[in-house]
C-alpha cells in the first residue's frame, strides 16, 4: 500500500494558513466555552438572585416604547427573568446545563483539532478520520436536544418559583427541532462525505 502523499501535495499554503487559523479559533472557542460555564455555574451556586433566560409563550408585557417612552403591549418570546432563589432541582439541572455545554464543545472542539492534525499531515480520507467527523456530530447531537432539555427545566423552575406555580402558560420546551435536524442530517452528510472518500483512497492506492 502506498504512503500517504505529503501534505505540501494535498494543501496550498492558503488551506495550510486557514487550517492553523482553525486551530487557534478553536482552542479559543473551547477556553470561552468553560470560562462561560464556570462564570454562570460560580454566580448562581448562592441561589440568590439568579439570573435566568427564559421562553415565553403567548405572554403580553409593556415596554416603554412609545412617544416619550409610553408603555406599549409587545408579546414576548424570550427575557431574563431573576429569581429570588431557584428550586434544587432547577439549580442542579442550571449545573448540569453548563457543564454539558462547556463538555460538549471542548469534546467537539478537541475532536476536530485532531482531525485537522491528520489532515496537515497529509491524511484527509481515512477510517480514523471517518470516526473523528462521525464522533464530533454524535456529541454536537447530544448538546443540541441535551442543553435545551436543562435550560428548560431551569427556566421552568424559575417561572414557576417566581409565580408561586400560577403561571403555566409561558412554559415550552425550548429544544429547536429544525436545528436538531439540521444538525443530524449534516453529521450524517459529513459522515458519509469522509467514508466515502476514504473507501475511493484505499481502492485507489490499491492500484498503485
Amino acid at each position: 500500500m502506498a504512503s500517504p502523499a505529503p501534505a505540501s501535495r494535498l494543501l496550498s499554503r492558503g488551506d495550510t494558513v486557514g487550517m492553523f487559523f482553525f486551530l487557534v479559533l478553536g482552542v479559543g472557542l473551547a477556553v470561552w466555552a468553560v470560562v462561560q460555564s464556570v462564570l454562570t455555574i460560580v454566580a448562581a451556586l448562592p441561589n440568590r438572585d439568579v439570573r435566568v433566560a427564559a421562553p415565553f409563550l403567548d405572554t403580553v408585557a409593556q415596554a416603554p416604547i412609545g412617544p416619550d417612552g409610553a408603555p406599549v403591549d409587545v408579546e414576548l418570546g424570550s427575557g431574563v427573568v431573576i429569581a429570588p432563589e431557584l428550586p434544587i432541582a432547577s439549580l442542579w439541572a442550571l449545573v448540569i446545563a453548563q457543564v454539558l455545554f462547556a463538555a460538549v464543545v471542548v469534546t467537539v472542539v478537541a475532536l476536530l483539532l485532531v482531525l485537522v492534525v491528520g489532515i496537515l499531515r497529509g491524511r484527509i480520507f481515512s477510517r480514523r478520520n471517518t470516526g473523528l467527523v462521525s464522533a464530533a456530530g454524535g456529541v454536537t447531537l447530544v448538546g443540541v436536544a441535551g442543553v435545551p432539555f436543562f435550560q428548560n427545566m431551569v427556566a421552568n423552575g424559575a417561572l414557576a418559583w417566581i409565580s408561586e406555580r400560577s403561571y403555566e402558560r409561558g412554559l415550552v420546551q425550548t429544544v429547536d427541532l429544525p436545528v436538531l435536524f439540521g444538525v443530524a442530517f449534516l453529521a450524517a452528510l459529513a459522515g458519509t462525505v469522509f467514508s466515502v472518500g476514504d473507501r475511493l483512497q484505499r481502492d485507489t492506492e490499491g492500484l498503485v
